[in-house]
């Protein structure tokens, strides 16, 4: 009789490391050193990217001691993770005043036209803010960061479908919430794109993303 085949054991999956936080800061001094912290290590991205980045590296260029960041941060991945929490809010607040029933019902080219402009703004926060680029590809690239994005992009679907099934009550729920899903997935591939290649530009980009999604949500709207 043929043995079968012996297989050779799984190896067990890595363990992601911690991102939370120790402890946040109360008094006034603990609080300058943790945005110092913050500070430093975004500055560093930029200059060094995700792989480089370390704690060590950051406490050299802060005259800091390890211990002193480790009361606040476990590694660096938390670091990037709180840097990451801070861009995903920045550009989620982009969307707020943009984000009307009255923005949802614009006819397609004027619907268009706003997605460019939202995206413009986005690109441009996410490009002023330190170290905003690399933490963008770090909160795609990390497994340990992912639910940052995650969380981000749920949280706009849940905001962009109560503001266009207001508008559009006879749309189909689960369409229309997959669709949405999709347009904010589709908005962050076209950042991403920028970052990634440079020579695209900025404006081309904006216009045709924003009237793929333009001509896709009209014919959801009354479907």
């Amino acid at each position: 009789m043929t043995r079968p085949a012996s297989r050779k054991p799984r190896r067990p999956a890595a363990a992601l490391p911690d991102v939370a936080p120790k402890k946040a800061p109360t008094q006034s001094r603990a609080v300058e050193t943790y945005e110092r912290i913050l500070a430093t290590a975004a500055e560093l991205l930029g200059e060094v990217g995700i792989e480089r980045l370390s704690t060590n590296l950051v406490c050299r260029r802060l005259g800091l001691s390890p211990p002193a960041l480790y009361q606040y941060f476990p590694n660096k991945y938390a670091i990037l993770h709180e840097l990451g929490q801070r861009l995903m809010q920045r550009q989620n607040e982009l969307l707020g005043p943009w984000a009307t029933p009255a923005t949802m019902s614009l006819p397609e080219d004027e619907f268009a036209r706003s997605v460019a402009e939202v995206f413009l703004q986005t690109l441009r926060v996410t490009q002023e803010m330190p170290g905003g680029v690399w933490v963008t590809r770090a909160l795609r690239a990390v497994p340990s960061l992912q639910d940052v994005r995650t969380q981000s992009h749920d949280a706009m679907t849940e905001l962009l479908m109560q503001v266009f099934l207001a508008a559009h009550p006879q749309a189909d729920p689960a369409r229309a919430r997959l669709s949405v899903r999709l347009y904010v997935d589709v908005l962050y591939t076209a950042l991403e794109l920028l970052f990634d290649d440079p020579t695209q530009p900025a404006d081309a980009v904006a216009a045709t993303m924003a009237e793929m999604v333009a001509a896709h949500a009209v014919r959801i709207r009354a479907a």
